[in-house]
């Protein structure tokens, strides 16, 4: 097999399986969709003819990143990017997120550490913070809540792919059967900070696995459980990586829209392009083929042929159904609002927004020289159900482009104007920017050119592998069975090296495969999952065996809820 390798889809995952390959000594090439920025999925992009009188043109963004401490595979591609001339690496552009913000409406925000307190003054802070949080739960909620995380905690994994797979969030939480408040914050409001996650619709397993990851990364004090970029995506990450892979030899091609892949029968011979300028250009080279576009672009090139070749392959028009709408938009402010220090969940909207505000952690992005030199800051909002009647009694995707933002900005103000402060006032709003996949048309239903995949329940069976029956056929993508198992760029980054992995297995190569990382499981909580395990193999249910500590846990929680009354008295 030739030691040429095509890449289709030049996102996350064919930027990282490029690098993996290209470290390794292959001939790389990747063919991207994009006319002209790199990047997929997580690209940022100048706003065009924003900026006047020499400026760069405004920063928007697809969404927001966000690297959870969990993240493994991506965090470990970025520390071998270089940037600048003074040994630093892309993952140096990391920095820490403080707290994270529950935004309601007409309440107060609850204010909570996203990391392990760093001080007895904090841990202080944190708990006042709770008493005076008017959340509406009762001790019944807090208590099934806290019951139900232990037992995903100690479930042995044997028994969260057979019985949580199949059982969504929304019914593993018994959400119906709890009060309001348990529904909007515990249920809803925690999955919102997922990627693309419905409490409805979504896997138990898959949002109960990274939901624990998130739990363990606060309880250890030597990791930062949320992480965000130090300025627009693409000047500080994929603009760099795109440049050191080129310098490494990868050809990057723009503008170049996969229509077909070509077989003889036993292997893929080729595959047909489309140009930006609409032409269609025949590929015929010996060489692997690694897919990395989207569930939704892959689908379409399942033609007969190819099924007749790995049947297993059936299931990818299946899954490409299972997409959902995150997509951002950005409110560029005269006035700097570092709202909160971190991310900010708007559990009450119903277009189910998140948010940060940009500027705190773009310490040296001289907004000054973006658009027209008037902004002072960036608030980078998340519009994750695009599907149910917002303020206005319209739902998003019914909306024309202005609608959207005036329906998010109304969102947004009633969620932080409350208690008298006025947080967001329409004077500081210089300029606002929608995410160019939503696409509008007169008397139509809005567009999405780039929807995210959706875990939903008992999918995890028709997920591919990212090796294939047809011997040059390749994967990588976050539909891809992955430990990561979400619509992430970790997920991404995974399947790539997984794919990766499967080529040099193929090649019969020597030298070290890419690694891969399990989900964290604190040693901890060993015997549990080993008891439980016993107890599957019997056909046993999980078993209700609460520790001391979290029995303590709970009659702490419950004692602020006390306090927090009698003050209310």
């Amino acid at each position: 097999m030739s030691k040429k390798v095509i890449i289709l889809g030049g996102g996350v995952a064919g930027l990282s399986a490029a690098q993996e390959l290209v470290e390794r000594g292959y001939s790389v090439e990747v063919y991207e969709k994009q006319p002209e920025i790199p990047g997929g999925k997580a690209r940022s992009v100048p706003v065009p003819d924003t900026g006047k009188d020499g400026n760069k043109d405004l920063p928007g963004e697809h969404g927001f990143r966000f690297f959870p401490g969990f993240y493994k595979h991506i965090i470990d591609t970025m520390e071998r990017i270089p940037v600048g001339n003074a040994g630093h690496k892309v993952s140096d552009n990391l920095v820490g997120t403080h707290t994270v913000m529950i935004a309601r409406f007409d309440k107060k925000p609850i204010v909570m550490l996203d990391d392990f307190p760093s001080s007895l003054e904090e841990l202080i802070t944190e708990f006042k913070n709770l008493i005076n949080a008017d959340t509406g739960l009762t001790e019944e909620d807090i208590t099934f809540f806290a019951t139900r995380i232990w037992q995903l905690m100690t479930s042995c994994h044997d028994r969260r792919l057979a019985e949580y797979e199949g059982l969504g969030w929304w019914e593993y939480l018994e959400a119906s059967l709890h009060s309001e408040a348990y529904r909007s914050l515990l249920v809803l409001g925690l999955t919102r900070s997922l990627v693309a996650a419905k409490a409805e619709e979504a896997s138990t397993r898959t949002v109960g696995d990274i939901f624990l990851q998130l739990i363990f990364n606060m309880l250890d004090p030597s990791i930062e459980t949320d992480r965000v970029l130090n300025g627009p995506t693409n000047e500080v990450w994929i603009n760099p990586w795109l440049e050191f892979l080129r310098s490494k030899g990868v050809k990057y091609n723009f503008g170049c829209d996969t229509l077909e892949l070509f077989t003889d029968g036993v292997k893929i011979t080729g595959t047909n392009i489309k140009d930006k300028d609409g032409n269609i250009i025949e590929i015929r080279e010996d060489a692997h083929y690694i897919c990395a576009m989207p569930i939704e672009r892959l689908a379409p090139l399942m033609h007969p042929d190819i099924l007749l070749l790995d049947q297993s392959l059936y299931t990818v028009p299946i899954l490409a159904n299972d997409v959902g709408w995150m997509n951002g938009i950005q409110f560029y402010l005269s006035e700097y609002k570092p709202i909160n220090e971190g991310h900010v969940i708007y559990s009450d909207t119903p277009w189910a927004l998140t948010s940060i505000s940009q500027k705190q952690f773009w310490k040296n992005v001289d907004l000054s020289k973006y658009g027209n030199g008037k902004v002072k800051d960036v608030l980078s909002v998340d519009v994750s159900d695009w599907f149910t009647a917002g303020l206005n009694g319209k739902k998003a995707a019914d909306c024309t482009k202005e609608e959207v933002k005036a329906e998010v900005w109304a969102q947004l103000k009633k969620s932080l104007n409350v208690d008298g402060k006025t947080i967001l006032s329409d004077d500081m709003l210089v300029d606002w920017y929608l995410d160019s996949d939503i696409g509008f048309k007169p008397f139509e239903p809005a567009t999405n050119e780039e929807p995210l995949l959706i875990n939903k329940v008992n999918t995890w069976t028709l997920r591919p592998e990212a090796y294939t029956r047809i011997p040059n056929l390749y994967l990588a993508s976050d539909y891809v069975r992955t430990y990561t198992d979400l619509a992430t760029m970790e997920g991404a980054n995974e399947a790539a090296r997984r794919a990766v992995n499967a080529i040099l297995d193929r090649d019969g190569y020597s030298g070290r495969l890419c690694k891969i990382w399990k989900l964290h499981e604190p040693f901890i909580l060993s015997l549990y999952r080993w008891k439980d395990q016993r107890r599957f193999n019997q056909g046993l249910p999980w078993n209700v065996n609460i520790p001391w500590f979290i029995k303590i846990l709970i009659k702490i929680m419950k004692f602020i809820l006390k306090l927090f009354r009698k003050k209310r008295k």
